[in-house]
């Protein structure tokens, strides 16, 4: 495939509309459109649905992340090489991950490998998506079964706890947990985010958590959120502050954690690997 056209179709998937990729890759957006219709017609594939933002077909899945994987081994090459170049690393990670364990982890990489990388913030439970869209090599995700083309390697588990200020359990607390912190307000991280619910039903056997509902989709604001009484919250104990209170001592939900990454022999891929599997052991044993 010509480069060229690779790299074209990833800025407009990556930047999400032709105008802007044509910004990024300083030519005309009418230039940027010539080069997708070339690379469709040279695989004889539709790749791009013309959206707002544009979505990939499943062609385009697919040439996506073989065309990442092939920029990734011209990268690696340059490096190897003796080019100054620097190796672009794109990686899903959960928000709570991202919060707490998982900037130590990119410390540990040399930095004399120059690699930038590139940050997707998702739910553990869909990074895998993006995995599979091709958008990053490698993903922080609840799920051990590969993605097609991906090698898995378990991390260890984040723990949470439920926790409240003291002053809204004074408001809410009325006889054993299970009889009041169904009904209670809760936060909530956003709506792909069930760990109140999966607590709830701990305690319940059936319901979930109450409909009163705060969205606060940050990993900071979310325990200031807590701490602010606004209502319940599952938290990790990394990041636990003063001013909360455990309500079910003891009583937590872990949520296993795996690396996916593509099965591609990349020294910066797998330096970020070890650095990342370094870090997890210490962080969640």
């Amino acid at each position: 495939m010509d480069l060229d056209l690779v790299r074209t179709l990833l800025a407009v998937v990556d930047a999400g509309t032709f105008d802007a990729a044509a910004s990024l890759l300083h030519v005309t957006p009418s230039a940027v459109s010539q080069r997708v219709k070339a690379l469709e017609q040279r695989t004889g594939r539709v790749l791009l649905v013309r959206a707002r933002p544009v979505r990939l077909t499943p062609s385009g899945e697919v040439l996506v992340r073989y065309g990442r994987q092939l920029l990734a081994l011209d990268q690696d090459l340059a490096v190897a090489l003796g080019d100054d170049a620097v190796v672009r690393v794109p990686i899903a990670v959960n928000a709570d991950s991202l919060a707490t364990w998982f900037l130590p982890a990119l410390q540990r990489v040399p930095s004399s490998l120059r690699i930038s990388f590139d940050l997707h913030r998702e739910d553990q439970d869909h990074t895998t998506t993006l995995l599979r869209q091709g958008l990053v090599m490698a993903a922080v995700t609840s799920s051990r079964e590969p993605v097609a083309g991906c090698s898995v390697r378990k991390l260890g588990a984040i723990r949470y706890a439920a926790m409240a200020a003291p002053s809204f359990v004074e408001r809410h607390e009325d006889g054993p947990l299970k009889s009041w912190l169904p009904d209670a307000p809760v936060v909530v991280f956003d709506r792909n985010d069930d760990l109140q619910d999966r607590f709830v039903r701990t305690l319940t056997r059936g319901r979930g958590a109450a409909e009163h509902r705060h969205y606060v989709p940050s990993s900071e604001v979310y325990v200031r959120a807590v701490v602010a009484g606004l209502g319940w919250g599952m938290v990790p104990p990394q990041q636990v502050v003063d001013g909360l209170a455990d309500l079910a001592p003891g009583r937590s939900i872990s949520v296993p954690l795996y690396w996916q990454q593509w099965k591609l022999d990349s020294p910066a891929l797998n330096a970020v690997a070890d650095a990342v599997a370094a870090e997890a052991a210490e962080a969640l044993g």
